[in-house]
């Protein structure tokens, strides 16, 4: 099978039907585990955080907000550079790349997390690494936007991306289930002791890192023999710039930073924000539940708003988001672990929602493709910044920020009411 594919043009429906379809959704379904392991890597230390001082390290509470956030910060950071480097490399030689790198701190963090006497800077570094599994987001989206007509855009981000973000619940579901069992025998190392009060058990923190080595190297050998790289997606970082002087470049920013910002922000936060509000419960047996909503339900909005448009589904869904906030509010002050919990799972399911709904709404916002490939990319890597900065908001501002929160999603709804869904408006997407 030859790799560069010279001869490209998804918008025919000839070509469509008797090529690219297929081959399309190959590179489609390679993507998707490749994306669901880079998420579950960078969303690790939201377990791994909250079991640290269990087995003998002394970080302050800020220091593993800052463990659980600071993945999030780098990987945005790198989504910013990764959002143009796919026409640069080629979208199969960059999966290998990218995918091959979460390596790096899956097997240092299974190291030193095992020693309670690593330093706070050290885990610090390694939380920054962990943010190679967030910047292949933004990579990933951009190769699969090139495969799709626009047509059929909204379903295909909806399912790379929604699939892709399961990778968050992965994780918190997984690494409970893997850290309380001697997976990898003495291979991976020795237990530690994991104590709460008088409750003391065995625990092997490092396999919350581990697991995720052998799937990494699975996905590199798929991504090698099964992948394409597109020669019509071909263009150098200078030639996609041209989206800095675009205005719904930005504000189409905005508005997925809303969305995105707001689930991966949660994801990351919700185990601590759990565990700080209701200390009776168990936050690992519900955390995972929020993200696996958010993610299962963004290719229902990539499908919705392939059928009713974008702007129209994203308008609605976030007056629902403020709704929800709201509620949240309400339940923190009646003090019910239920009802801020539903709220909650709420807000996941609109962020997922807004989140396949405002991906649709780019390549109808810009009609040459290697444009909507490179703002699908550096949107996404602006809204990963959610990641850093809702964790640090609750950490710096507790439930105050809930009201930041919602401010923001009301500039939100104005943005896509008068530019995109009023009658008049000046994108119809």
């Amino acid at each position: 099978m030859s790799y560069l594919l010279t001869d490209w043009n998804p918008e025919n429906e000839e070509f469509w039907e008797k090529k690219g379809k297929k081959i399309a959704n190959r590179n489609l379904w390679i993507s998707i585990p490749a994306l669901i392991l880079a998420f579950s890597v960078w969303q690790m230390w939201s377990i791994l955080a909250l079991n640290l001082n269990n087995i003998g390290f002394q970080f302050t509470r800020e220091q593993l907000f800052s463990l659980a956030a600071l993945p999030g910060l780098s990987g945005a950071t790198l989504r910013i550079f990764y959002s143009f480097l796919v026409p640069v490399f080629g979208g199969r030689n960059w999966t290998i790349i990218s995918t091959a790198s979460l390596l790096i701190p899956a097997v240092w963090l299974g190291m030193a997390i095992q020693d309670p006497n690593t330093s706070y800077s050290t885990m610090a570094f390694i939380a920054v690494l962990t943010g190679l599994g967030g910047g292949n987001f933004a990579s990933s989206m951009s190769n699969i936007g090139f495969f799709f007509p626009k047509s059929k855009q909204g379903t295909a981000l909806g399912l790379n991306g929604g699939l892709g973000n399961v990778g968050v619940s992965l994780a918190q579901f997984v690494i409970p289930f893997v850290i309380s069992i001697g997976l990898f025998g003495g291979i991976a190392g020795e237990p530690q002791v994991w104590t709460e009060g008088e409750v003391t058990k065995q625990v092997w923190l490092q396999n919350g890192a581990f697991i995720w080595v052998i799937p990494i190297l699975i996905m590199i050998i798929a991504a090698y023999f099964g992948m394409n790289n597109l020669a019509t997606a071909k263009a150098s970082v200078s030639e996609q710039l041209v989206i800095f002087k675009r205005k719904h470049m930005y504000l189409l920013t905005i508005l997925y930073t809303m969305s995105f910002g707001s689930f991966i922000g949660y994801g990351a936060a919700f185990p601590l924000l759990i565990k700080s509000q209701f200390p009776e419960v168990n936050a690992l047996q519900f955390a995972f539940l929020g993200p696996l909503i958010g993610a299962l339900i963004r290719p229902v909005g990539g499908m919705l708003a392939d059928r009713m448009g974008g702007a129209k589904v994203a308008f609605v869904d976030t007056i629902v988001m403020i709704i929800a906030s709201l509620g949240v509010i309400f339940y923190i002050n009646a003090n019910s672990f239920t009802g801020y919990f539903i709220m909650f799972l709420i807000l996941f399911t609109t962020t997922g929602i807004a989140n396949g709904a405002i991906f649709r709404m780019i390549p109808f916002a810009f009609n040459d493709r290697k444009e909507s490939s490179a703002v699908v990319g550096f949107s996404s890597a602006i809204a990963a910044y959610g990641a850093f900065l809702v964790p640090k908001l609750f950490g710096w501002y507790g439930n105050t920020a809930i009201y930041i929160l919602i401010v923001y999603y009301m500039i939100s709804l104005y943005i896509i009411w008068y530019w995109y869904a009023r009658k008049g408006a000046e994108v119809k997407a």
